[in-house]
């Protein structure tokens, strides 16, 4: 017992440090929908898993040599389990000072994130306030201003995005460097009317454009998961933000030189669905639900959507086809025609890194009408997110397969796969396949203008000239040339890339897996 005294004072360290930024912020945080950090943690991980990491740290008073007061550290961390499979984990307390950096003792983030480096274990951040951003009182506790800085963060930020899974949730009004930490992430989740992310909040906009705001205007969920893609998803509660994170993360593996883990298959990989005959319509024009097609393809119930309401052009899924992860892409005819726009290709980058990242392999289900088009279109730089989408799949290194349902058209369809790494791809189409430099109906009059033009009917010409051409659209014509490698029954789609995906996984297994050399994409 002879250290008993100490021990009493660590136990009452402790619970000082566990009232948080005490009863009355405790209980306001509470009553506007919100989660307390450490029941945030316990919630999200495995029961009993959370091992906290300087629950010590904070600024403590002291009369007489005794401590009289102690107010925490804003931010909780620690390891834990998800699933059984290790994670670091830490959020911050919007009850101590709305989380920023006056509430902070010592650089918990960058000691988490560098841990986890070391562990190689995914990050996940609960980002609530500034999350150790600047706050105005700071140079009244300093006694004067600062020039900014935080090498440690973006450091271990941009070494982690190539390393180890970063997941981060907006769980209430994020700003400043609180708003960067969701934003470097490889998954990031907005809880609906409690989490909004900004630069700047309203009274900072406010004094700055002379206009007020509201916070939700500002960046809810509709704003960020539905406009800027700044959020992938979005959770209608706290509880389903953190089922989402688990989700996600059991189809990555725990940093880049491993394998995603493999489930028990559930599902017969033989499996050939009828209604893959009838799915894509004969009329060009109409559309049909991607999200539906890969459903049939994949194992059932297998399917976990990233981005649905951000470039709604492209779909982008992680899924498991006989039990192995995978990342599966899609044009939506549904939108703009699936043609590839601006978001589009914004979100195909970030899905084809993270796929490159992790090691997971790609199956993209083609139905490719080219770039969007129109002044809009060009407004948005749409050649130019365009071609950075190209070049991920061309810096692309993990086995790719291509399944043409329809449309393959221009640039843009060509970008489908690497072309030049045959050793990685996998490619074929269905009788559906339709493709070339322009779609016929719209190439006709760019290219044969001044025969139809010259004709009595000029209309009539037109239409000759579409069926002549249309003669040679089949795409059994390219396969006898051997422009596709094969041709199939829509209903074997799933049994050949059941095969494919086994090979694939042994060929990664063998292969020298580790970071890529880049982070985040600039």
């Amino acid at each position: 017992m002879v250290w008993q005294p100490e021990i009493d004072e660590l136990n009452e360290r402790k619970s000082l440090a566990y009232r948080l930024g005490g009863e009355e912020r405790v209980q306001k945080h509470i009553e506007n929908g919100k989660l307390t950090v450490r029941d945030r943690i316990v919630s999200l991980v495995d029961s009993d898993s959370f091992r906290e990491r300087g629950v010590l740290a904070g600024k403590a008073t002291y009369e007489d040599g005794k401590l009289s007061e102690f107010r925490p550290s804003n931010y909780v961390m620690g390891i834990a389990s998800i699933n059984g499979r290790r994670v670091m984990v830490g959020g911050d307390d919007f009850t101590v000072r709305g989380g920023a950096a006056d509430g902070n003792v010592g650089d918990k983030k960058t000691h988490q994130e560098r841990m986890a480096l070391e562990l190689r274990i995914p990050i996940i951040r609960l980002v609530d306030g500034t999350g150790g951003g600047g706050s105005v009182k700071t140079i009244e506790d300093i006694g004067r201003t600062y020039l900014p800085g935080g090498p440690g963060f973006w450091e271990t930020a941009d070494e982690a995005m190539a390393k180890v899974p970063v997941v981060a949730a907006a769980m209430g009004s994020v700003a400043g460097i609180g708003a960067a930490r969701v934003a470097i992430s490889h998954f990031s989740v907005i809880v609906k009317g409690t989490g909004q992310v900004f630069t700047a909040g309203p009274p900072v906009v406010e004094r700055g454009l002379g206009m007020w705001v509201e916070k939700e205007e500002l960046g809810g969920a509709e704003i960020h998961a539905r406009g800027s893609g700044v959020c992938d998803n979005e959770a209608e509660t706290e509880e389903d933000a953190f089922d989402q994170i688990k989700q996600f993360l059991s189809y990555l593996p725990a940093n880049s030189w491993e394998l995603p883990p493999r489930s028990t298959p559930n599902d017969d990989p033989e499996r050939r669905d009828e209604e893959l005959l009838s799915i894509i319509p004969r009329e060009r024009r109409q559309p049909y639900d991607v999200r539906k097609l890969a459903a049939h393809i994949v194992d059932r119930d297998s399917i976990f959507e990233v981005g649905k309401y951000f470039g709604r052009s492209v779909v982008t899924l992680l899924a498991r086809l006989d039990g192995y992860p995978v990342a599966v892409l899609g044009n939506d005819p549904l939108a703009v025609g699936g043609s590839l726009d601006t978001p589009g290709s914004e979100k195909m980058l970030k899905f084809i890194d993270l796929a490159d990242t992790f090691n997971i392999p790609i199956i993209n289900l083609v139905d490719q009408p080219g770039f969007m088009i129109g002044v809009e279109a060009e407004k948005a730089g749409v050649i130019k997110a365009g071609v950075r989408a190209l070049q991920a799949i061309y810096q692309c290194d993990v086995p790719w397969s291509t399944i043409v349902v329809r449309r393959a058209y221009g640039v843009a369809g060509a970008g489908h796969q690497n072309h030049s790494n045959a050793r990685w791809n996998y490619r074929v189409a269905w009788p559906s396949g339709d493709w070339g430099s322009l779609p016929i109906e719209g190439g006709v009059m760019a290219a044969y203008r001044r025969d139809i033009e010259a004709s009595e009917n000029p209309e009539q010409r037109r239409q000759e000239i579409e069926d002549k051409l249309n003669e040679l659209r089949s795409p059994f014509r390219t396969a006898e040339a051997f422009n596709i490698e094969d041709i199939i029954d829509p209903r074997e789609t799933r049994p050949l890339l059941s095969e494919w995906i086994n090979d694939a996984y042994k060929v990664l297994a063998s292969s020298q897996l580790g970071p890529k050399g880049r982070g985040m994409r600039a």
